[in-house]
């Protein structure tokens, strides 16, 4: 089994709160974790069983009195009747780690879980393996203020991480690459996507999958999307809001600042598994995607889900912000980390010849009143090295 980082995070929440809530999209493995960490008093119940589904809907206070404490009730946001309830059990109480819920509706299962159970509650939400995850060896936060040395890979073995993604029965089973994502999206749609989106139209939907694939790493435009998937930018944006409160998707804002001008202010989208966003794009081989125009856009995707996934899933969260900035003059800065009120800029390039020029966008973050840390190129280049006085040339494999 693949150990899992999260884990720890889990554990420590089960210490001190009476319930833990796992959210994430589908088969990123929290039914998996969670029995793995269960011990033999808590049982287990998952709603996709139709009538335990409808039990818990009709009549959850017997649901909850048939199914005792310490519980772990999968795939929960099929019955949110089932929330405030659990409410009245757990303050009759003083024990800690009574129910674990998960479910892969985030919006819905946290809003109802903070609404309901506020202050009793520890919300982790759960994304595909990183990197290190798939190669066995504990991740590290990225801090901008300590770069360590790491592991050395080539180019092609980062494309090869990119072109599979994360997905843990792809990779721990070696499942044939066009069955399994067939299957994920066949059983994304139906299970999750018409409960949120009441999405009559399947094959729209799959074919707005598609376009929102290829613009991953671009900004975000409804009305782009909607001509692609044949809908109206109205459906495109509820339909963007549900592959966000999957997981599917995250949109990367942009650094807003008054002394900053003609600075766009729509986000930018990135696939938080790029191997799903490889599947959708037909991409048929890692070699190929690392050699197309578009290499560019799933490096950077990558690098800034890997940020978020290491960052999420540590015990121990480094408490920053990550943006991006671009202007109307189409000057960009791929990645800001804003960290104790100061900004750490990097570019992400899929080169290993590093060039002081391609960091040139820098210095318009010297209008803001924040201090500017230093930050540098995040590259294929094997070591850290200056760039220049202030910033340095950084390995992909610092980010593992």
């Amino acid at each position: 089994m693949i150990t899992r980082e999260i884990e720890k995070r889990i554990l420590k929440l089960n210490r001190t709160k009476k319930v833990v809530v796992v959210t994430g999209q589908r088969q990123v493995g929290k039914t998996t974790l969670l029995k793995s960490l269960k011990d033999n008093d808590r049982n287990y119940v998952s709603l996709d069983d139709l009538s335990l589904r409808k039990l818990a809907q009709e009549d959850p206070k017997l649901f909850l009195m048939t199914y005792q404490y310490p519980l772990i009730i999968d795939e929960v946001q099929h019955a949110p009747e089932l929330l405030s309830y659990i409410k009245l059990e757990v303050d009759e109480k003083e024990e800690t780690g009574m129910y674990w819920l998960s479910g892969s509706q985030k919006f819905h299962l946290m809003k109802g879980a903070s609404e309901s159970l506020a202050g009793r509650v520890g919300l982790v939400e759960m994304f595909s393996l990183s990197y290190a995850e798939k190669k066995g060896f504990s991740p590290k936060v990225f801090d901008p203020r300590n770069l360590e040395k790491s592991i050395k890979v080539n180019p092609l073995d980062i494309f090869k991480n990119i072109f599979e993604g994360g997905m843990p029965e792809y990779i721990a089973n070696e499942t044939d690459r066009k069955d399994f994502f067939e299957g994920y999206i066949k059983t994304y749609i139906e299970q999750d996507v018409r409960d949120l989106a009441q999405v009559g139209n399947i094959l729209a939907f799959e074919k707005f999958m598609v376009s929102v694939a290829s613009r991953n790493g671009e900004l975000l435009n409804y009305a782009s999307i909607a001509s692609d998937a044949g809908i109206d930018e109205k459906t495109a944006a509820s339909w963007i809001s549900v592959l966000v409160n999957n997981n599917i998707i995250y949109l990367l804002q942009p650094y807003l600042s008054s002394e900053l001008k003609r600075v766009t202010k729509t986000p930018k989208i990135i696939f938080m598994d790029t191997g799903l966003c490889a599947y959708l794009c037909k991409w048929d081989s890692a070699e190929n995607l690392m050699n197309s125009s578009v290499s560019g856009h799933y490096l950077e995707s990558f690098v800034i889900s890997e940020i978020i996934k290491n960052k999420n899933n540590s015990s121990d969260n480094l408490d920053y912000d990550i943006y991006f900035y671009r202007d109307r003059d189409k000057k960009e800065i791929d990645l800001i980390i804003s960290f104790n009120n100061i900004l750490y800029p990097f570019e992400i390039k899929k080169t290993a010849n590093p060039d002081k020029a391609m960091i040139e966008n820098f210095k318009i973050l010297e209008k803001c009143k924040k201090e500017v840390g230093s930050g540098g190129l995040i590259c294929m280049y094997p070591d850290i090295i200056p760039l220049n006085e202030k910033n340095k040339v950084i390995p992909i494999t610092c980010l593992f």
